[in-house]
């Protein structure tokens, strides 16, 4: 097989093809269970940046009686361990730009306070055009960022390069700043959010897995679980990439498919350090930032590769992702233009996992008409960890306000439930949601 520019740079290094790195998994102290568990007015599934972003955001509302139940051995194990971190403000529309911002403004609290902090870094970003169509969406992503009340400004490719000095902006035709957006480490935040729940008296659990819903004249009744039963009023999907499995046990059909996604993290590299800005460039579909001295490096193939939900059963962990070589060299290829050393750099480590993409692009979040107390928190089309307070916010919002938004009921669950969908036309369109993230109308 040919190889690409990563795997002859790592060639002429002497470097092995994968020096991946096994996450840490943080293990958060859990109920002392004995077999079955206590009942809960709410019982969260899945113990991932987004359910215990929910759990946190319930807490907040003063919605304390809640059991989180995540069925690996510890919380932001799966997908969140595998998260890039990047947290971006700029969006297409004024409701994703308040969302982000609420995470931000969240995020930011939380590191302030002296325990538990979520890493967040606010070092703002730059979002680099290198085509005129990309400069007339920058100049229209800044008027709605403007129309939300969010900073942003257009900077020279000099100010760029004070701010990236390794990298070449000549080429780039324009240049956003967003001096409050920054990245976090994911596991750091579901740590942060989870120790707050608990001090709230929220409890969570891990190693249970969730065998069933159980159901009474069209309303959730509790859950069936490897460890009993438990009674509730309520239940929240935030399974992840088995929130499909989760919906399929309450009788619901939910276009949810796993997408893998990759990036990776180089060895040291001269310039790099913490405090660097994140960078997106969307015509070479990539995005980037420094990851303690290293570059990390991650982008939106335009052939993806995704699973029908079945492929794999509840409670198992989705397929092992092998490191692609050629995507992770056609990376490296896409950000040479603005920073022809790429190809000399080493790899350090890979990171993929499975995010779940929706056919409509959306999240889909909010209870089903058509069981009452089942409450999604799902499909959350890579924005899982950035997003998780605004969609913890957005949960909370469609649980216990009398009239949520037209932009939350916009998520509900239902648009795909009064419906008909072909599931093959609707992997088809969620593995296109994720190949042009970063295309021009998306």
């Amino acid at each position: 097989m040919l190889r690409t520019a990563l795997g002859r740079a790592q060639k002429r290094q002497g470097l092995p093809h994968s020096k991946t790195l096994t996450p840490v998994l943080l293990k958060l102290e859990t109920e002392n269970l004995n077999l079955t568990f206590g009942d809960a007015e709410i019982v969260v599934i899945g113990g991932g940046g987004v359910g215990c972003g929910v759990v946190h955001s319930l807490c907040q509302a003063g919605k304390t009686d809640v059991l989180l139940l995540e069925k690996n051995e510890a919380l932001a194990s799966e997908t969140t361990s595998q998260a890039a971190g990047l947290v971006g403000q700029v969006r297409t529309s004024v409701d994703r730009v308040k969302l982000a911002m609420w995470s931000v403004k969240t995020f930011s609290a939380m590191e302030a306070e002296p325990e538990a902090k979520p890493g967040w870094r606010q070092v703002g970003s730059l979002r680099v055009a290198l085509t005129d169509e990309r400069v007339v969406e920058f100049e229209q992503m800044k008027s709605t960022a403007d129309e939300a009340g969010l900073e942003t400004a257009f900077i020279s490719a000099d100010e760029a390069r004070d701010k990236w000095p390794m990298f070449d902006f000549s080429p780039a035709k324009s240049v956003l700043w967003c001096p409050s957006d920054g990245y976090l480490q994911p596991n750091d935040l579901a740590m942060a959010y989870a120790h707050r729940a608990r001090q709230a008296g929220a409890r969570l659990a891990t190693g249970v897995t969730v065998e069933g819903i159980r159901t009474e004249n069209g309303r959730v009744t509790g859950v069936d679980t490897n460890r009993g039963a438990i009674a509730c009023d309520t239940v929240i999907n935030a399974a992840g990439a088995h929130a499909w499995h989760i919906a399929q046990m309450a009788g619901l059909s939910l276009p949810i498919f796993p997408v893998r996604h990759e990036y990776f993290v180089s060895v040291d590299a001269d310039g790099m350090h913490p405090d660097l800005p994140v960078m997106r460039v969307p015509d070479a579909s990539l995005y980037l930032r420094a990851e303690i001295n290293g570059l990390l490096l991650g982008g939106w193939e335009p052939e993806s590769l995704s699973l029908k939900p079945d492929e794999f059963k509840n409670g198992e962990t989705p397929p092992r992702i092998d490191e692609d070589w050629d995507v992770m060299g056609w990376f490296i290829e896409q950000i040479t233009l603005l920073y022809g050393k790429a190809a000399d750099l080493g790899v350090r480590s890979i990171f993929k996992g499975w995010p779940t993409f929706v056919p409509d692009g959306k999240f889909i979040i909010g209870e089903s008409q058509q069981l009452g107390g089942l409450v999604m928190a799902g499909g959350c089309n890579a924005h899982g960890v950035s997003g998780s307070a605004g969609i913890g916010r957005h949960v909370v919002e469609s649980m216990l306000e009398p009239e949520p938004s037209d932009y939350v009921r916009s998520l509900s669950p239902d648009r795909f439930l009064d419906t008909e969908w072909d599931s093959a036309a609707a992997q088809t369109s969620a593995k296109r949601v994720y190949e042009t993230y970063y295309g021009l109308g998306s």
